[in-house]
């Protein structure tokens, strides 16, 4: 706690006049940009390797930036991700979905492990919360990785998109530059983007083009951040050499 209060005391020296400044701007009329996903890992600072300011985007983190599947839920029982969903993309009119995958990510990590009957069991799943929640809402993306797994890591895989008539294909990590635990954080933040498009009070403004849903996945340690290119097929660094062709190819796709 000492270090978050000196951490106080510095922001109250330097950029808190800024700050406020920013709140007093954006506080009639805040334009968020993006409802943005990412793993709750201490390492993952979204607003900083973006670079953006009070009211740009929504923030929501967990364990292993999942969006749990529309089929989970009944009546009025909920999770925080389709809240958040509903209060960014229908009450605030947000257009852009971001989900936010990443390297080293001990979700993924321990999602890894839980292909092991024993330690997925349903007793170890009533004394961890994590692995229950991993169990529940992410095992469809260990189903797929598993598909890649038994192709060698070669073959395409097939991800729903955001209607049931539009999907696509990808290709995880053909340069074989990561680790396994890596190759299915990557397939994992691919799966979100069909679970995220179960959820029927988002169904219009996805089948009319209102509302779009994207991938990026960051390297924490060489600090390089990746989209996925439906146009490619994969994910693509973001650098000088990338970025207006991505940028032509969001422009195409999501306009």
């Amino acid at each position: 706690m000492d270090k978050i209060f000196r951490g106080i005391m510095k922001y109250r020296c330097t950029d808190r006049v800024r700050m406020v400044e920013q709140f007093a701007e954006v506080r009639n009329n805040p334009v968020p940009k993006a409802v943005f996903f990412t793993c709750m890992d201490s390492r993952m600072i979204p607003t900083r390797f973006t670079e953006t300011n009070v009211g740009d985007m929504f923030v929501v983190r967990n364990p292993g930036n999942v969006i749990p599947h529309s089929q989970h839920f009944l009546d009025e029982y909920t999770t925080n991700e389709p809240a958040a969903l509903e209060l960014g993309c229908v009450i605030n009119d947000i257009r852009h979905i971001i989900v936010c995958g990443h390297s080293d990510c001990k979700a993924m990590n321990l999602l890894y492990k839980l292909r092991d009957d024993d330690y997925s069991s349903k007793d170890n799943r009533r004394i961890s919360p994590l692995r229950s929640w991993l169990c529940t809402h992410a095992f469809s993306s260990l189903e797929k990785y598993q598909q890649l797994e038994i192709s060698g890591y070669h073959n395409p895989l097939i991800f729903q998109s955001e209607t049931p008539l539009r999907k696509f294909i990808a290709y995880i990590d053909p340069d074989d530059k990561f680790a396994l635990e890596d190759k299915l954080s990557q397939v994992n933040c691919l799966q979100q983007l069909a679970n995220i498009a179960s959820y029927g009070f988002l169904k219009k403004r996805l089948e009319t083009h209102q509302l779009h849903i994207h991938a990026l996945w960051f390297d924490i340690y060489t600090g390089d951040i990746y989209y996925f290119s439906r146009q490619n097929k994969r994910f693509i660094e973001i650098n000088e050499t990338t970025v207006d062709m991505l940028s032509e190819e969001v422009k195409k796709y999501y306009s």
